[in-house]
């Protein structure tokens, strides 16, 4: 990679890790248009540190209340609203873990195809506006139990898939089980920092097996563009969602599924 790849890359990791529209689908399009070259493990590292630096920068006053909880359950043996909270974004994320073990070869081998992509790319994209249009969009964070904490656990091992989007099955889940837009979207990213951090330790494990360079200055700058983006992403998109919906999401990936398709099917 060239120092202008590395950005553009960097960028579309950043923008796309945390909007529902999949970064799976729009990473394998520089690559196969252009004919650019595989990111290779240590950028993927870089870039999964600056997402995980921009959302835990976004929800650190969530985050504190949780540590905060989880130590005044232990020393008052009570639960506490943040504690509660801390618990089933947990819960919520060993369906993900389980199906990445179990399904780890059959995603790798079989189902990171374009056509995969581009199928889940409008597939997911629907449900995700039926869910808009037809929850209840009632039920705030507070009020979120295991039941649903594990089904919205569940829709996220689902995007192990590629294309499926990990932000946008959550909060489509989040969305038919009756909770407002920016309640689905906050469960939703703060379930991600698990998973981000998973899957970031797991490659940052490979990466000290390999034997492969390490070129520190365009890790450096996927972790800054990337991060930065996604800070920036993730406010805009909180702002913006109650104006907007979920339906120029659905747009968006019916036109993106259909270039995936034309142009690689």
């Amino acid at each position: 990679m060239d120092n202008f790849q590395a950005l553009i890359l960097a960028l579309i990791q950043g923008l796309t890790e945390f909007l529902p529209i999949s970064s799976s689908a729009h990473l394998i399009l520089p690559a196969q248009m252009f004919g650019w070259p595989d990111q290779g493990l240590a950028f993927d590292v870089a870039v999964h540190l600056g997402t995980l630096l921009a959302v835990v920068a976004y929800y650190r006053r969530d985050l504190w209340a949780m540590t905060r909880g989880a130590g005044d359950g232990v020393v008052q043996r009570r639960m506490n609203p943040d504690l509660r909270l801390g618990l089933l974004v947990v819960l919520a994320t060993v369906p993900a873990v389980a199906a990445g073990f179990l399904a780890k070869d059959l995603i790798e081998n079989e189902l990171r195809s374009a056509a995969v992509i581009a199928v889940t790319t409008v597939v997911f994209g629907v449900l995700l506006w039926l869910a808009d249009v037809y929850g209840a969009r009632k039920r705030a964070v507070a009020e979120l139990g295991v039941g649903s904490a594990l089904l919205i656990g569940v829709a996220q091992a689902v995007a192990l898939i590629p294309g499926t989007s990990r932000s946008g099955i959550t909060i489509t889940a989040a969305l038919a089980l009756g909770f407002r837009r920016e309640d689905a979207a906050r469960f939703s990213f703060l379930l991600s920092i698990p998973v981000i951090l998973g899957a970031g330790l797991l490659k940052t494990k490979d990466l000290l097996e390999s034997s492969v360079p390490v070129d520190w200055g365009h890790m450096a700058l996927g972790v800054v563009v990337s991060a930065v983006t996604a800070y920036l992403t993730i406010m805009l998109f909180l702002r913006l969602l109650d104006r907007v919906g979920m339906l120029p999401f659905m747009l968006y990936r019916l036109l993106l599924g259909a270039v995936l398709f034309v142009w690689f099917v």
